[in-house]
């Protein structure tokens, strides 16, 4: 058995994204496991300006679970593979924007690293897996020329469905992101309500981003859809998992857009922690991310952006 946490979190930085025994590692004919959960949290740092904080070492953050503070094990950035799921919308609204996503996406996707995975999912009535995760970044940026555009828009389930798969089919060993592209009009509530949204996307320990692009709706769009009872509150989404929108204004500045929404994703902080709680409780556990005290007042001298609670499964 290994002697120490210390041994034990080197090697899982490198192995383990959530909650989960620890690393294997190979001696002779087996292999050797330490009954520890270590909890990974990625977390984003700005100023009190918006600018993001990227030189930060260890010993500037405190993290607590359940209010009770706990020793930060493993710390990095940028070092373990993302898991990335696209959630294109396929609306009508979409239609006019499909041709600068696909050039934006071709550029954004090569900034991730190799061995960084990509999904994609499509959605208007119904969401569907187009492209299983991949590390072929051109296969999913290629399929953006070939949507059928059209019916109504399910955010809901779009959302819902990337989480479910990344959760069942993303690798212990990485990072997971949901980037979200749409116009935010939902016209269809879909199977999922903003609360069973939330608890998958924890369950997952997926981020939501939104890539917000400018629709073509008709007059009275807008009004329509906020009679549309049940619709996903993606703002709490976001703020639930730790996620940002990305507004775009003017479809000239997609490409830029979403290439910041990548360098984002890529500037996340990693901090894991050793939890002693169970899955048999059932529950929940809430998790605060701040810097230390002389950074000053969380929310008002800087802004984190983390998952606010973990679930053990």
């Amino acid at each position: 058995m290994l002697k120490s946490r210390h041994k034990a979190a080197l090697c899982l930085v490198l192995a383990v994204s959530f909650v989960s025994p620890a690393c294997p590692q190979e001696q002779d004919q087996g292999v050797i496991r330490v009954n520890v959960n270590l909890v990974m949290v990625d977390t984003t740092v700005k100023t009190k300006h918006g600018q993001i904080m990227g030189d930060l070492k260890k010993e500037d953050f405190e993290l607590r679970e359940d209010g009770t503070a706990q020793k930060i094990e493993v710390f990095s950035r940028d070092e373990l593979p993302l898991n990335v799921a696209l959630v294109l919308d396929l609306s009508d609204s979409i239609a006019p924007f499909l041709g600068p996503l696909r050039q934006a996406a071709t550029t954004a996707l090569q900034a991730l690293k190799p061995d960084d995975q990509v999904a994609l999912f499509t959605f208007s009535t119904e969401a569907h897996l187009l492209v299983p995760l991949t590390k072929d970044k051109i296969e999913v940026a290629e399929q953006f020329s070939s949507f059928k555009i059209g019916g109504s828009t399910n955010i809901n389930d779009g959302i819902f469905v990337a989480a479910q798969y990344l959760l069942n089919n993303a690798s212990a060993n990485g990072r997971r992101v949901i980037i979200l592209i749409s116009d935010d009009v939902g016209t269809n509530a879909g199977g999922q309500g903003t609360a069973d949204i939330v608890t998958e996307a924890i369950a997952a320990d997926t981020v939501l981003y939104n890539l917000k692009i400018p629709g073509d709706n008709p007059p009275g769009t807008l009004f329509a859809a906020a009679m549309v009872p049940g619709l996903v509150n993606i703002r709490k989404v976001m703020d639930q998992t730790g996620g940002e929108m990305f507004d775009v204004q003017d479809v000239e500045h997609l490409d830029t857009a979403f290439h910041a929404l990548i360098q984002r994703i890529k500037t996340r902080y990693t901090l894991g922690f050793y939890t002693n709680a169970t899955a048999a409780e059932g529950k929940p556990h809430k998790i605060d991310v701040r810097l230390a005290p002389h950074f000053g007042k969380k929310g008002h001298d800087y802004t984190i952006l983390a998952k606010s609670s973990y679930y053990i499964h």
